[in-house]
């Protein structure tokens, strides 16, 4: 290993918490970070304090290392040659377009060092590029804004599309908007632009809009989008046959149909797939409709739903974004500043799938999927990295930028076996059991649990 001597007891106790500081002190390095701010911002400019010195405190938000951002300058203010009155305005005024290129240049970055540890996952269909696309509003937050002190509703800060790479576990492009209440659809010429020739995108039919099927297929793209009933025209040109079950049994039918432009008269050769739900959803549909327009050579109609289905997966990462990381920071009530900690969240979102990725690699797939916990894997990481940083200076964690690729994806694989599996299992539920009905509280509002008990 070329980690020294001061990482041995870490990397002995913790080995996850020297593989995600490692991977922070590598990818969030200060000079790239500030690079990255000096070329892409447009009105903000640094002075005293970095946009390094930002994704810092943030970062120890997001993984829970500090509660707040005030928390964390009572620790370490020290460490800056700036009054805590300065770090708000700062993080209000960063620029969601230069917090979206920090996600998009580190997700390379740690998407190369995951194809340098090897043992990938099985691209989702042979022979394509699979992204999943879908959108996430934060939530609301404190009232600590002036103008929203009158207000009882919940302030929304902003919301964002999200690129989601399936095989490689990152989320590599995120859209944030400031307005939580615009069309998730108006976004969608950005994502668009950001897609390459021969890649499959995946969406629901929040995404399904004339405007956004054609600007794919001009690319040209690929997508299996779940049908929406009015946004886009289509005809039929054959008739709906059966093509096979799925595996639940349920009969797949498909189509051949035309979808054409209203303006233009355009015309994209696609087939429509369906399959009768076994019970009726949210809407109140009673069957599942998916347009796409990947050749029946390459994806038959089963296969079209299976990917479709597949889509969860961008859920289950938001999920955690949610609940193991802080991607919401209800302190942080301006807009900028909320989108800013988002993607800083999805920043550490990357990172973990990294280390997740090269514990896959010595534990195999089945214990990440099925045994593996992130709540307890976040919560060993803010418990031990403090203390860590105390013992091993600075100047050491440099090794992770010295490191080639190569060097550094095998580091975290070595240091993955090190890893206390029984430490990071989750805790199993037995089925839950109906409750009782309960007596009402009309007549006695309270007991005596001695009482109740004897």
């Amino acid at each position: 290993m070329l980690l020294g001597k001061r990482f041995q007891a870490f990397v002995d106790s913790s080995p996850v918490s020297v593989m995600i500081q490692g991977t922070l002190e590598r990818t969030l390095a200060a000079t790239d970070l500030d690079q990255l701010f000096e070329r892409t911002a447009e009105i903000q400019y640094c002075r005293k304090l970095l946009f390094s010195d930002c994704v810092r405190i943030m970062s120890d938000v997001v993984f829970r290392i500090e509660p707040s951002v005030g928390s964390w300058f009572n620790e370490y203010g020290e460490s800056l040659d700036v009054c805590l009155q300065t770090v708000y305005p700062k993080l209000q005024g960063i620029e969601p377009a230069v917090a979206a290129e920090m996600v998009r240049a580190t997700a390379k970055e740690l998407a190369a060092a995951r194809r340098a540890m090897g043992s990938l996952p099985r691209s989702l269909l042979s022979g394509y590029r699979v992204r999943v696309l879908d959108g996430t509003h934060l939530a609301g937050t404190e009232h600590r804004i002036f103008e929203l002190r009158r207000l009882a509703a919940a302030a929304l800060p902003g919301q964002a599309l999200l690129m989601y790479d399936p095989r490689l576990d990152l989320i590599d492009e995120v859209f944030p908007c400031e307005d939580a209440y615009t069309q998730e659809r108006t976004l969608c010429q950005h994502v668009i632009d950001c897609v390459n020739r021969g890649e499959l995108i995946i969406a629901d039919s929040a995404y399904c809009t004339t405007n956004f099927l054609f600007g794919l297929a001009a690319r040209p793209a690929f997508f299996v989008v779940r049908q929406h009933k009015l946004n886009v025209r289509w005809e039929s040109t054959g008739k709906r046959k059966r093509a096979g079950t799925d595996e639940h049994g349920r009969a797949v039918y498909q189509q051949p149909v035309h979808l054409i432009h209203p303006d233009t008269g355009e015309v994209i050769v696609a087939r429509r797939v369906s399959v009768r739900l076994t019970k009726p959803d949210k809407n109140g549909n009673s069957e599942l409709f998916v347009f796409t327009n990947v050749p029946t050579a390459d994806a038959d109609a089963v296969k079209i739903l299976s990917l479709y289905a597949d889509r969860w997966k961008i859920e289950t990462a938001i999920q955690h974004l949610k609940c193991d990381l802080r991607c919401e920071i209800d302190t942080l009530g301006y807009p900028k500043a909320a989108l800013f900690g988002m993607c800083v969240a999805l920043l550490a979102y990357n990172m973990v799938s990294l280390v997740k990725g090269a514990l896959r690699v010595v534990w195999g797939r089945e214990f990440i999927e099925e045994e593996l916990s992130m709540y307890y894997l976040t919560l060993n990481v803010s418990k031990v990295t403090s203390g860590m940083l105390i013992a091993i200076p600075e100047k050491d964690w440099s090794i992770f930028r010295k490191m080639t690729i190569e060097q550094f994806a095998s580091t975290l694989v070595e240091l993955a076996g090190h890893l206390p599996t029984h430490k990071y299992q989750k805790q199993k539920r037995r089925p839950k059991k109906k409750p009782p009905k309960k007596i009402s509280a009309k007549k006695h509002r309270h007991v005596s649990t001695a009482r109740i008990i004897a």
